[in-house]
């Protein structure tokens, strides 16, 4: 297996670049989509959650209040750290399963792991590939107001949240500038993807 850890802000360009590796045959594992499969109804994720935050990050049908959930964290680092305390530990194990069966089923897999916060989330991952979406703040901003409908404020805030450029980066072995056309982006996407393929052959 060929892992890579794709990372980047909000509104960086991440999916274009996972899709794009995806049309490659590359196998895409979304840590978004994780974070949310842990704290489904029923899970020890919610569970602990409800322990932590009580009652009121509860939905009516007991599902996790999402929006209530994010208004008590967003503003409160040490709630948001308690809150990351819980989900991280749950989505590493279960994207280390995955790993597992991606590699089980097909060996030589190329696994692209989304992971947006993976300069946050310290994860220890043996990435063969740290890929970053690099765009600047004031693009990311635009297109969170422009394609997403959110308000000035909520897209500063929502990029001032995360880690920063110069952190992000400080972790890359390949960065893609997502600042230009999409046609730019693909392009660089295909010769990380012929650098993967070279690297790949040379194992054997």
């Amino acid at each position: 297996m060929y892992l890579i850890g794709l990372t980047g802000g909000i509104a960086s360009g991440k999916s274009t670049i996972a899709r794009r590796l995806v049309e490659h045959g590359a196998v895409h594992i979304d840590a978004d989509q994780l974070a949310r499969k842990v704290v489904e109804p029923g899970t020890e994720g919610l569970a602990q959650i409800r322990e932590a935050f009580g009652d009121a990050v509860l939905a009516p049908d007991g599902s996790l209040d999402r929006k209530a959930l994010s208004e008590l964290v967003f503003s409160d680092a040490a709630a948001l750290d308690r809150l990351n305390g819980i989900v991280h530990p749950l989505v590493r194990e279960l994207s280390g399963r995955l790993f597992a069966a991606a590699d089980a089923a097909r060996p030589n897999a190329v696994v692209v792991y989304d992971v947006p916060l993976l300069v946050e989330a310290e994860l220890d991952h043996p990435f063969d590939l740290v890929v970053v979406a690099h765009a600047t703040k004031k693009t990311r901003a635009e297109r969170l107001v422009d394609i997403r409908g959110f308000s000035e404020e909520h897209a500063q805030a929502r990029i001032d949240a995360q880690a920063s450029d110069t952190q992000r980066l400080s972790i890359a072995d390949v960065v893609i500038d997502t600042d230009g056309t999409l046609g730019h982006t693909v392009s660089q996407t295909d010769a990380l993807w012929a650098r993967i393929r070279e690297e790949l052959a040379a194992r054997g």
